[in-house]
């Protein structure tokens, strides 16, 4: 799965985290691995500019997607040849928006923008919230995979932070081996 990040927002985002949640969402989501998709950070002018002209509704806004290739396999015949990756779509992310969501959640800006993340792979995948069913569910969709990829990290980290410090101490022990006169 190729996933590209570009930053033309001005405000520091974590490149590789984007990434990595996009990723475990679309993983869990079951999406091909021979999927591309480009996330975009964005200001707050050029989000205007999209949101205008792509949704006619004045104003920034914090995430939009843009789905691209139809990945439905069954609709293809059987005998055809692959097609190779397939452009999943563009995610386009506005930090500075995101930003106010993010105080007003009581959360980080790297929190929002991750959510955001997620909650635009969704919409690349046919996933819509207008009507109050599809956002119950969507939502509950979003949240879930927020809170695994959150808790699958958290012990990712533990379990690097252990072998780090394992690692220091076979280290410290090996030397003392070493030393002359032990």
């Amino acid at each position: 799965m190729s996933i590209e990040v570009v930053n033309e927002s001005g405000v520091a985002v974590d490149e590789a985290l984007i990434v990595s949640v996009a990723r475990y969402a679309l993983d869990r989501m079951r999406v091909s691995p021979a999927v591309e998709l480009a996330i975009t950070a964005v200001t707050l002018d050029t989000m205007s500019e999209l949101h205008e002209r792509w949704m006619d509704e004045p104003g920034p806004t914090d995430v939009m997607a843009f789905p691209m290739d139809d990945l439905v396999e069954d609709t293809r015949r059987p005998d055809a040849p692959d097609i190779g990756p397939a452009l999943l779509g563009d995610i386009v992310l506005c930090p500075a928006f995101a930003k106010d969501q993010a105080a007003a959640a009581g959360q980080t800006l790297a929190d929002e923008l991750h959510l955001l993340t997620v909650h635009g792979c969704l919409h690349l995948l046919g996933y819509d919230h207008h009507e109050p069913e599809e956002e119950r569910e969507m939502f509950a969709l979003q949240n879930r995979l927020l809170a695994d990829w959150r808790t699958e990290r958290a012990e990712s980290e533990a379990r690097e932070a252990q072998a780090r410090s394992d690692a220091r101490l076979l280290g410290a022990v090996g030397l003392d081996r070493d030393e002359p006169g032990r």
